[in-house]
């Protein structure tokens, strides 16, 4: 037989136990509210995974500018995808995600205006003459590239250094015939380095990128032609606040100084 005191201690407890199940819930309560203030107060820092689209010839120097953007933004990332410009615009008009693209030309640029916002000319560039290390074939002038025993490689004319380089050989009036025509001033930058082509024609700023394989023979102002470099957003960016905050940074005078650096020249 229970003692009655026995019955009573249980109750006892089974309330006693009731009474701190909801206080417990309440604690509870309390630490999931702290994680969640903490969590959107991290939030509220700038974050964005951005997608750039930029010509080829932005490679090196735009590795750089984004490493420095992100350790400036933190939470920010900033992914870059090169190609040449007429493949950029390609990709833009099919709707690849993206949040801005630079090209190396307005008309390409120009061609987009349905697709992007106001653009912003961040920097120039000049061509030069690429030969193998050494200039083995002695090349001074962009009348010697109209050799017919030259092995010239140009990039396309679709391509915006094809476009510069046929506008700069048109004004000279000379004829080439190249050996190949390339999608990108990369690709035209190396053939020459590899040795399949004697000389081509590329931005000062690739050769530079490649000082111990190859040469440049610079091309006189009168001879030249300048290239732009336009920057804007998509106005299909996920991101638009910060897709934009990227652009106007490239034309600040930290942005300015790497691209100068890497050869480029004012806007």
């Amino acid at each position: 037989m229970s003692h009655p005191f026995s019955g009573r201690r249980a109750a006892a407890a089974l309330v006693t136990a009731a009474l701190l199940l909801p206080l417990s819930a309440c604690g509870g309560n309390d630490d999931s509210k702290k994680d969640a203030g903490s969590e959107k107060s991290g939030s509220a820092a700038p974050k964005a995974d951005l997608t750039v689209l930029a010509a080829s010839s932005l490679t090196d120097v735009f590795k750089k500018a984004g490493a420095v953007y992100e350790k400036e933004h933190p939470g920010t990332k900033v992914n870059f995808s090169f190609a040449g410009s007429q493949e950029l615009a390609a990709q833009v008009k099919e709707g690849a995600p993206a949040d801005a693209v630079v090209t190396a030309d307005t008309k390409t640029m120009d061609g987009m205006k349905v697709d992007v916002g106001a653009p912003t000319v961040i920097a120039k560039n000049r061509l030069v003459i690429a030969t193998g290390e050494g200039n083995p074939k002695k090349i001074d002038n962009i009348e010697d590239l109209a050799d017919s025993k030259l092995k010239v490689v140009l990039a396309a004319s679709e391509v915006p250094v094809g476009r510069y380089g046929k506008q700069a050989l048109d004004a000279q009036k000379l004829k080439v015939k190249p050996v190949s025509q390339e999608p990108n001033v990369r690709a035209v930058l190396s053939k020459v380095e590899l040795g399949e082509a004697d000389a081509g024609l590329v931005y000062k700023t690739d050769a530079a990128t490649a000082p111990k394989k190859v040469d440049a023979v610079d091309i006189p102002d009168a001879q030249n032609a300048v290239a732009s470099y336009p920057a804007a957003t998509l106005k299909a960016s996920q991101h638009q606040a910060a897709a934009a905050a990227f652009v106007k940074w490239l034309s600040t005078p930290e942005a300015q100084k790497i691209l100068q650096q890497a050869g480029f020249q004012k806007p």
